[in-house]
């Protein structure tokens, strides 16, 4: 059985990654933060600080959403950490509840979570997708990995999740 955490990014981020390397000594495999700009900070600086200073952990966002940012940026930036780091990064994506309303924006459609579940898998994984109309590979990606696991609650979200 796999066993993770998740915290707040509040500052000082030091806190946090001192917070996520205990917990790797205690034999937690994940370390998860939320994602909320406005809210707390920057996730995926204190990512990169948590994955120098632990060696098995497995981070991410507990959860992402692909309408605070986009999505090309999203899997540069998990396939960034993974080539830096040795793969152990998870997206953890969802409609964006608490994100986008502190922002005063209605959350993604079912409809928009799901494409940007497929479109930041495959280019993280170094495969080409369509982003706005247009075709994109990012192409330093070699032998890209990005689990990608999404955050659902009802019926047809649950149905989605089941699909991807």
């Amino acid at each position: 059985m796999d066993f993770g955490l998740v915290l707040q990014t509040d500052p000082p981020a030091s806190q946090v990654v001192g917070l996520m390397r205990r917990a790797e000594r205690n034999g937690f495999r994940y370390g998860w933060t939320f994602d909320s700009a406005v809210l707390w900070q920057e996730p995926f600086v204190v990512y990169s600080q948590i994955l120098e200073h632990t060696t098995k952990l497995h981070v991410g966002p507990m959860v992402t959403n692909p309408g605070t940012r986009t999505w090309e940026v999203t899997a540069s930036t998990f396939a960034t950490l993974n080539d830096m780091f040795g793969n152990r990064t998870v997206c953890g994506i969802g409609r964006g509840d608490s994100a986008m309303r502190v922002a005063g924006r209605k959350p993604n459609t079912l409809a928009r979570l799901g494409e940007a579940i497929d479109v930041i898998r495959d280019l993280a994984e170094g495969r080409e997708a369509e982003v706005d109309g247009n075709p994109i590979r990012i192409p330093w990606i070699k032998n890209g990995k990005l689990p990608v696991w999404m955050a659902a609650y009802g019926p047809k979200a649950l149905a989605l999740a089941g699909q991807k």
